[in-house]
């Protein structure tokens, strides 16, 4: 019989937060229940018979961010169950937001158990195709999509992420860093998910550097790899010297300014997100850290409990530092060990309550007067 390997899977079964399943408008959550760790295991015919497939943004399986970190639990998912790809798995990429709708929609005709829908650009169609179609069992990460009356969809699982705490870890490092005293956030689409990452950044720095200088900027786009690289050259001209980007494929344009740079002898960093982006910045060395973001485990885990016939429809899956779903990057080579230690007791100071990391504008001008 196959078993399973993903590596958090344990971690997030005993302590993922699951929300109700009444609307997004309550404040009360549920715990998952107490597990001893481990998915049920399904028998073979179970694996065997259990198909799913993933739609992504524009970015594609190569963004090296967040569309990667998806396929790659798909994969490691369809490998450890013995899955075929292409057929028992398998993604469709969409080249424009246009083909979102036709993309999940053709996979729901070829009768996938469960599709996914790669980001928040697509909860519109992910509302209006499982209005449509109530027999299909969808999922999205990064949004909670609601009907017209605001409430959760029984057809849909919704799953999101604590992305400003792990922001903040990595806005500490940069702030202990910074030679010039300034640094710079890359933006991809403005909205309430990037704006998680760019106030939990901001509010890392500032709480151990409150004079830095913080230069934010949005490429309004996730796969413009270029635009990317234009907004970091400006950034680095005006005297940023680390630069922390949550901008998928557009993020790869900083990479580039900053290994250009580093060749003529620059003192600048890059900041990768979703995954340990370490190698995006070889040969010259311009990744100081990563905030990883544990998409491919989230996905493993709806995967296995929907292939036991356990779809968790109808509710919002929340995972943060407490489940280790967000973090920084295990490649600490060029992080101090000061800011290191910085990090750990940052964690420690979430998790207790004594910090809340601010997630909108408000509540980082909030923030700051506290500091």
């Amino acid at each position: 019989m196959r078993k399973s390997k993903s590596l958090l899977l344990s971690i997030i079964l005993a302590g993922g937060t699951l929300l109700g399943a009444c609307g997004t408008g309550g404040d009360e959550a549920e715990t998952a229940p107490e597990t001893d760790g481990q998915a049920a295991a399904p028998t073979e015919d179970v694996a065997e018979d259990f198909t799913v497939a993933m739609v992504t943004d524009t970015g594609g399986i190569d963004d090296k961010s967040f569309n990667q970190s998806a396929w790659e639990g798909m994969t490691q998912f369809g490998n450890d169950f013995g899955l075929t790809e292409g057929t028992d798995y398998k993604y469709l990429q969409s080249t424009a937001a246009a083909d979102y709708g036709p993309n999940l929609n053709s996979l729901i005709r070829e009768n996938y158990d469960l599709v996914w829908g790669i980001g928040f650009l697509m909860a519109s169609d992910i509302k209006a195709i499982a209005t449509q179609r109530p027999e299909a069992q969808l999922a999205i990460v990064d949004m909670v999509v609601t009907d017209d009356d605001d409430q959760l969809i029984p057809n849909v699982a919704n799953i999101t992420f604590k992305e400003h705490q792990g922001s903040f870890l990595v806005g500490v490092i940069a702030g202990m860093h910074t030679d010039s005293n300034k640094v710079g956030f890359l933006g991809g689409v403005d909205g309430a998910l990037i704006k998680k990452f760019e106030n939990g950044f901001k509010a890392g720095v500032k709480s151990v550097n409150p004079d830095a200088e913080i230069i934010v900027q949005y490429a309004e786009d996730f796969n413009d790899a270029s635009k990317g690289q234009q907004i970091a050259n400006a950034m680095y001209s005006q005297g940023a010297d680390i630069i922390y980007h949550a901008a998928g494929g557009t993020g790869n344009g900083l990479f580039t300014e900053a290994k250009n740079r580093k060749r003529n002898n620059e003192n600048v960093w890059a900041i990768g997100v979703d995954r340990d982006q370490h190698e995006e910045g070889l040969p010259e060395n311009v990744t100081l850290t990563s905030m990883i973001k544990r998409v491919d485990t989230a996905l493993y885990l709806v995967n296995e409990q929907t292939m036991n016939g356990q779809f968790p429809g109808g509710e919002v899956l929340e995972f943060g530092l407490e489940e280790e779903a967000v973090g920084i990057a295990p490649t600490t080579d060029n992080v101090s060990e000061e800011a290191q230690a910085a990090v750990e007791e940052y964690i420690q100071k979430i998790q207790s309550g004594e910090i809340e990391v601010p997630q909108t504008d408000e509540a980082f001008e909030e923030f700051l007067k506290n500091l």
